[in-house]
């Protein structure tokens, strides 16, 4: 069986993830006269960096995920499926889906990366990771349905679970979420719950290095420290979660914390497709590439974002895995391709590093940019600016803007509901349509 897409005399670019990679490289080869096939498991592109704010209860899960046929609505040489990519056969340039098997001419994986837990398996079964739209939404039902339970719980050691949060991992969305929920514990939480001894609530940040956001520079590192700390955030450096058993986290101190939650931001594992040769694998399960994002020694398929490992001179362990690295290979990429088909040398790619930030909480951002640094306030700004203009679609745009000034302006989050989905009568837990829904 193969994927319904018509033949033509026209090079195939088949794009497997439609992250920030994938999409750019999509919409950058949409005017050109390649044949663009985008494969995605889902049907939108979904906007990672504010992945925490839906899961706090800031933003609404339609604000940041956008449809990938509305992008290409008028593009008759993009075609677009949901599937999922099983294994590559770099001999018969095939690639063979859940959908069907698909010829390219050239493949080009952006399939980003996934939670990394270390191989701890106990760890992988009880916390919570945020990688997807849909984990965020299941940590906010989880945060809120936990809150409703600790109002009719007694017992002071179960309340406790209920109430406290873990947070493992000092990076940008670690320390997004810990600040995030100190603000909810701060502002939200004693409206909505006013029965609830606030006071009993902990926010804990566990981070294995010695200073939270390790990728930037010292000064912002200890500014973000600083602010999480004046939010009450429970910050232990030089610490690693070594157990989580639903109910009890463990550190390689030998402490053990009471909470029910524990939020994985630790770091990340290079997504996996079957049929590439053993020696294409780099650390972190990442995939050696040149400098033109060729997979080494596979001419014909290439690999952008989190999930390519190129080093250079400034990068000698790979370049960072963060949005800006997979645009700009995106866009590098497709000029080569246009290049390749002209008959002319590809360029090599170099990363021009734009600057780092994260943000804390109301007015408390760190921004590192090539040339200043800056904290405070005008970092919270430009932080939201920055995150606004990259969003995709005016609506979205528009619906985040409203939310962040409504919240901004309320101290409070209106968008705390907990929706769980429900299983119409007939399609039971075991047919295939009910699991796709659960």
């Amino acid at each position: 069986m193969t994927i319904n897409i018509p033949e033509t005399n026209h090079k195939r670019v088949v794009i497997v993830g439609s992250g920030f990679g994938g999409l750019t490289l999509a919409r950058q080869l949409a005017t050109s006269d390649f044949q663009v096939v985008l494969l995605d498991k889902n049907n939108y592109h979904q906007f990672q960096p504010l992945f925490y704010q839906v899961a706090m209860s800031g933003l609404e899960p339609s604000s940041i995920v956008f449809p990938l046929r509305k992008l290409f609505q008028r593009r008759s040489n993009v075609y677009i499926r949901m599937a999922e990519v099983q294994t590559v056969d770099p001999l018969q340039k095939k690639i063979h889906t859940n959908l069907g098997d698909l010829s390219y001419d050239y493949l080009v994986l952006a399939i980003g990366a996934d939670t990394n837990f270390f191989g701890n398996e106990q760890l992988a079964a009880q916390a919570i990771p945020m990688k997807s739209v849909s984990e965020a939404l299941f940590l906010r039902n989880r945060i809120l349905n936990d809150y409703e339970k600790a109002l009719t719980t007694t017992d002071y050691d179960e309340r406790q679970g209920l109430l406290d949060i873990v947070v493992v991992g000092g990076g940008p969305t670690g320390v997004e979420v810990a600040g995030s929920l100190a603000e909810m514990k701060r502002f939200v939480l004693p409206k909505d719950f006013a029965e609830l001894n606030i006071q009993e609530i902990d926010i804990y940040l566990i981070e294995g290095a010695p200073r939270v956001l390790n990728t930037m520079s010292e000064q912002a590192s200890a500014k973000a420290l600083q602010f999480l700390m004046a939010l009450d955030v429970k910050v232990q450096l030089n610490t690693l979660v070594t157990d989580f058993d639903g109910k009890w986290v463990t550190t390689n101190h030998g402490e053990r914390l009471r909470a029910n939650k524990v939020i994985w931001a630790a770091g990340v594992i290079g997504s996996t497709i079957d049929g590439l040769p053993a020696e294409v694998f780099a650390p972190g399960k990442r995939l050696y590439v040149n400098r033109y994002n060729q997979i080494e020694k596979l001419q014909d398929i290439f690999a952008i974002g989190d999930i390519a490992y190129m080093t250079e001179e400034n990068w000698p362990k790979g370049q960072p895995q963060v949005a800006q690295v997979a645009i700009q290979h995106a866009q590098h990429l497709a000029n080569n391709l246009k290049r390749l088909v002209q008959g002319k040398p590809m360029k090599q790619f170099f990363y021009k590093d734009k600057g780092s930030m994260a943000t804390i909480g109301r007015h408390l951002a760190v921004v590192d940019l090539p040339l200043i640094r800056f904290q405070g306030a005008f970092a919270w700004f430009v932080w939201m600016f920055v995150h606004l203009f990259t969003l995709l679609g005016v609506k979205n745009k528009l619906f985040v803007f409203i939310n962040w000034v409504w919240n901004y302006a309320t101290y409070d989050q209106s968008l705390r509901l907990i929706i769980r989905p429900k299983v119409p009568k007939g399609l039971q837990e075991g047919q295939p349509l009910a699991k796709e829904i659960l």
